[in-house]
């Protein structure tokens, strides 16, 4: 889970403004750093298998939010994978 101070950080640094949390933008670099910690503990805890099964949903939730950006605008879908160090 992210505390909300992350969450808030986020949203400010990829929406509109401090309530925007619905746009596609905000929603990829939420689910990015949900998955980043969750990759860390999954490292440490490598049989969790839980967690790994929610990892992949995560995965495959920004997959699909990659996939509209990348169809309705690909400037930005190009930009936010440079900041958020996205392979693809």
């Amino acid at each position: 889970m992210l505390s909300k101070e992350r969450t808030a950080e986020i949203v400010k640094k990829y929406g509109k403004n401090e309530k925007d949390t619905g746009s596609v933008e905000v929603q990829i670099a939420l689910l990015t750093a949900q998955i980043n910690d969750l990759t860390a503990h999954l490292k440490a805890n490598k049989k969790d298998a839980s967690g790994r099964r929610g990892l992949f949903v995560l995965v495959g939730k920004r997959r699909g939010l990659l996939d509209y950006l990348k169809k309705n605008d690909f400037d930005g879908y190009v930009r936010l994978i440079s900041e958020l160090k996205i392979r693809k």
